[in-house]
């Protein structure tokens, strides 16, 4: 190795007094970007700025009662997403439910739930984007900028083990002119029969 030319320079040499002002220059540094938000970023607050009105939380499906029997099994809240999705300031939750089951997949639920004016009332729901008897599963599901999106899992036929679905569709559901509009993605091959 080739030792470097040179004199030691002393601000080459670190110091304390170095450290913190790195220390200080990396904690501006952080605190400066937790202002910076995506541009689709939202928040809860205790009340919309100068309107006086209270925001509400997202609504929580634990509360919710949805129209799917389970028989003796409880249901399952898979997964859930929340944000504004028709635009009115408020947020809804988007709930996957299913029944519980200790051996296979039973069919899912797609659910969209927005809380009443009574912050203590349960959700109710306000549109069905999959229905159970549809006898479909659920995989990557997903909430961005108002567009859910999810892979259906189903069979092409009654002679498809139940088990191993043979038929995958990626769809979309959005808010369009007072209703939500499903569209299927185009297809890859994720999207084709197997």
């Amino acid at each position: 190795m080739q030792p470097l030319a040179g004199p030691d320079l002393p601000h080459t040499q670190p110091r304390p007094m170095h450290w913190l002002v790195t220390a200080a220059a990396l904690a501006a540094v952080v605190a400066a970007a937790s202002f910076v938000q995506p541009p689709d970023a939202t928040a809860t607050t205790s009340g919309d700025a100068g309107t006086g009105r209270q925001s509400a939380a997202a609504p929580d499906p634990a509360k919710a009662t949805f129209p799917v029997d389970c028989g003796p099994h409880r249901l399952d809240v898979v997964t859930k997403a929340s944000g504004d999705l028709d635009g009115d300031g408020t947020a809804e939750t988007v709930a996957v439910v299913r029944c519980h089951s200790e051996a296979g997949t039973p069919p899912s639920g797609i659910y969209v739930l927005a809380q009443p004016a009574d912050a203590k009332a349960a959700p109710r729901i306000v549109a069905t984007l999959l229905a159970p008897a549809r006898k479909l599963s659920v995989e990557d599901f997903a909430l961005r900028r108002g567009v859910i999106s999810a892979t259906l899992l189903g069979y092409s036929t009654t002679d498809v083990p139940r088990c191993c679905p043979d038929v995958r569709t990626a769809v979309k559901w959005q808010w369009k002119g007072g209703k939500f509009v499903q569209s299927e993605l185009p297809a890859t091959s994720s999207t084709e029969r197997a």
